[in-house]
């Protein structure tokens, strides 16, 4: 893609987010998001195979209904109300829209369909964009109107979320699949927690950006993007498959390592506010999730591939991607779990 098209469009991406982040207005806010779906329309379908030309039709249409949703909600709220605010969505009917719409932006179960589809379309940069960026300005969103939407209807799509993530992924083969599950039961985490501490909804979505961030580099510096593939990660570069179990592990929640950091927050949480019940369904949703982290690792760290004398080399090859970023996200994916203390006075 040409250099100037490209940042135009990666502009763009940042305008659409920095102009929902700041609005108050729902009219802008709605701007903003169409501005965030048009700008990665193009990223998506750069390679102008099929597959990602059928992934960016798919995610295109699923993104505008998505946003008809809101401007219908927030419309249908004005005309109820007189207000275009956003903290202020006193209408029921509005609140049910919205919150559904916003679901299905960011992948939410029942509305998750689209999202291992589109992300199995995509090459590993763009998925990192889709995975990460693009969930921010729903977000911020949802958390400017977590107390006026129904809690209720917000802990059945957290549940729901978390127990699709682990079980869709449970028999995947593609990894590009499994991290799309893992995005969802990820999002079923922090929208779970973001009617009684917002606060811990966004710890959980910087360490799932800053794991996620790390497993889509690893895996393209790998290469990888089927299961079977990561065997051979050993014989290319053993350092790099230990980091990525470790990566894989942390996206599970183990303790000694960031990703423990947010579940154990929020599970605290959700005990505190008397929901026993679902703090030990949520538990239990986690260590599906962690079954086909533990078959990625099992892949990576303890089968070794056969050397075929006529098998490609892709390690001696040059990669144009820096290390840099890996090594920074990888560190901060492993190691931040001993300095929650600090990290949550700073998000709260």
């Amino acid at each position: 893609m040409n250099p100037y098209v490209l940042t135009i469009l990666l502009s763009s991406l940042g305008l659409g987010t920095t102009l929902t982040f700041a609005s108050s207005h729902w009219l802008l806010a709605w701007m903003g998001l169409e501005i965030n779906t048009l700008a990665i329309t193009p990223l998506m379908a750069q390679h102008h195979h099929p597959r990602a030309v059928e992934a960016t039709t798919k995610y295109f249409l699923t993104q505008a209904t998505a946003a008809a949703m809101i401007l219908f909600a927030s419309t249908t709220n004005a005309w109820l109300t007189g207000e275009w605010a956003i903290n202020d969505l006193s209408s029921p009917i509005a609140s049910m829209m919205f919150t559904v719409a916003l679901a299905l932006k960011i992948g939410l179960a029942p509305m998750h369909f689209w999202m291992p589809e589109v992300m199995q379309g995509l090459d590993l940069s763009t998925g990192l964009i889709l995975s990460t960026w693009q969930k921010l300005a729903p977000f911020a969103l949802i958390t400017q109107t977590a107390q006026t939407l129904d809690p209720l209807l917000l802990t059945a799509l957290g549940v729901m979320s978390t127990l699709v993530g682990g079980w869709g992924g449970l028999n995947q083969t593609q990894l590009r699949k499994i991290l799309a599950y893992s995005s969802i039961a990820h999002m079923g985490w922090m929208v779970i927690v973001i009617q009684y501490a917002p606060h811990l909804t966004l710890l959980a979505l910087l360490t799932y950006i800053i794991m996620t961030s790390a497993a889509f580099l690893t895996m393209k510096l790998l290469m990888a993007t089927k299961v079977n593939t990561l065997a051979t990660a050993w014989s290319k570069n053993p350092i790099l498959a230990s980091g990525a179990a470790l990566i894989m592990l942390s996206l599970g929640g183990l303790p000694p390592l960031t990703g423990f950091m947010p579940k154990w927050m929020i599970l605290q949480e959700l005990s505190k506010q008397d929901l026993p019940i679902i703090a030990t369904t949520m538990a239990l949703a986690a260590l599906l999730s962690l079954y086909f982290y533990l078959r990625l690792c099992y892949a990576m760290t303890l089968t070794i591939s056969p050397n075929m004398i006529t098998s490609a080399t892709p390690w001696r090859t040059y990669t144009t991607q820096a290390p840099l970023p890996l090594a920074m996200f990888a560190i901060a994916t492993v190691g931040l779990l001993p300095v929650t203390p600090t990290i949550l006075m700073l998000v709260t």
